[in-house]
Formats: C-alpha cells, sequence, structure tokens
C-alpha cells in the first residue's frame, strides 16, 4: 500500500490522501490540505508528529534470543531507542539477550520499556525494564506479546523466537525480521534497521494491511 503523507509546519499536523491524522486515535478524517504541506516518509511524518505534540504509544514488540550476536545486540538497542523517540511503546520479554539491549535503548531514550516476564516475580527483568510484570505462565507469556503487539521485530533468534514470529503472523500483525532471525513464511525480511522503521512507521500510519 502506497500513502504520500504531507506535513504542515503552520498547524504541526499531518495530511494525506484520507485527509488529516489523528495521532491519539490512529485515524484519518476528511479536511483540506493547508497551503504550506510538504511532501514527507512516513518515518519522517512519525517523528514529526511525535515531536509536536502526543501520539498514541501504540506497543511495538522487539522479539529475539537469550544468546545473539554483538550486531544484533546493537541492532536491538537501536530499535528500542527509535521506538521511545517515536512515541511508541516497547513491550519485549523483559528478560536478557536481546531484550535487554532494547530495553536499554528505549529507556536510554526517554522511554519506558514494558517487559512481560514469564517468570513469577518481578525481580527477574533486566535492569532497564521500567514497567516489569511478572506473569508466572512461564514461554505462554509469548503468545500475550504477540498479540498486544501491533508490530512485532525479531532481531535474530532460535525456536523461540520463531514461535512468536508465528503467533505475530496468526494474530495478523506484521512481523520484521532483521539479522539472523528465522525464516518464516509471511515475515518481511529487512535489510537493515532503516527499513524495518519505514516498514513499522507505514503501518502505523496505514494501518493493518500496509506491510507486506
Amino acid at each position: 500500500m502506497s500513502t504520500r503523507f504531507f506535513w504542515s509546519a503552520s498547524e504541526k499536523a499531518l495530511f494525506g490522501e484520507r485527509g488529516r491524522f489523528d495521532a491519539w486515535t490512529l485515524s484519518w478524517a476528511g479536511a483540506a490540505q493547508p497551503a504550506d504541506a510538504e511532501p514527507v516518509e512516513a518515518l519522517a511524518a512519525l517523528r514529526l508528529l511525535a515531536a509536536n505534540g502526543r501520539i498514541r504509544g501504540l506497543p511495538v514488540g522487539i522479539i529475539g534470543p537469550k544468546v545473539a550476536t554483538d550486531d544484533e545486540l546493537r541492532m536491538a538497542e537501536r530499535m528500542g531507542a527509535e521506538i521511545a523517540r517515536l512515541g511508541l511503546q516497547l513491550l519485549c520479554g523483559g528478560k536478557n539477550g536481546v531484550m535487554e539491549p532494547a530495553s536499554k535503548g528505549c529507556l536510554e531514550a526517554g522511554g519506558l520499556p514494558v517487559g512481560l516476564l514469564p517468570d513469577e516475580e518481578w525481580t527477574a527483568a533486566n535492569p532497564y525494564v521500567a514497567i516489569p510484570i511478572p506473569s508466572g505462565i512461564g514461554p505462554a507469556r509469548n503468545a500475550i506479546i504477540a498479540r498486544g503487539c501491533q508490530v512485532l521485530i525479531a532481531i535474530g533468534g532460535g525456536h523461540g523466537t520463531l514461535s512468536e514470529m508465528a503467533l505475530g503472523l496468526h494474530f495478523n500483525r506484521p512481523v520484521l525480521a532483521l539479522g539472523n532471525a528465522p525464516y518464516v513464511d509471511g515475515a518481511v525480511l529487512c535489510a537493515d534497521a532503516d527499513e524495518a522503521l519505514a516498514l513499522m512507521a507505514a503501518h502505523v500510519l496505514n494501518g493493518p494491511g500496509s506491510v507486506s
């Protein structure tokens, strides 16, 4: 799905083919486009919305292995930070591996990373999780993460990540794959973090069916 976006500096608002974008309801309403509106890409549009007022903090999940490569760890930290800067909400498993640098990046960028833990006590969370939620249900918490997130970003991974990716697709969530993420039919393999961020932004602005 291809959509053109236009940013009005005078109104500090985003416009498109469906009118004006409401950053709280994440919906479009008919409205005339101002004369000063300039074309912007989806990611730039999301950054402008986040910088110029409240945007609904849609949960975005970062999933991945407990043992990750250095590149995957760096990528996870960057993605966590970008999610926070875009005004979105990081939701992860709250433990170590990929989840820890993702939480660190999010927290240090001003976000409040949420960790849905498999454990019975919040103290099992990594030190960067701002909101630890102990579920006590073990790996079954993967299904809640997959269902609750509007976009899932897999950075590397093994069988656990594979199951979360499959669950996300089952729940009709876009699943973006980075690094050595497992192959799952229906997931979108991204060349780098920039591509994943652009696709994530397109989904937030365009809604379901915009990532393929």
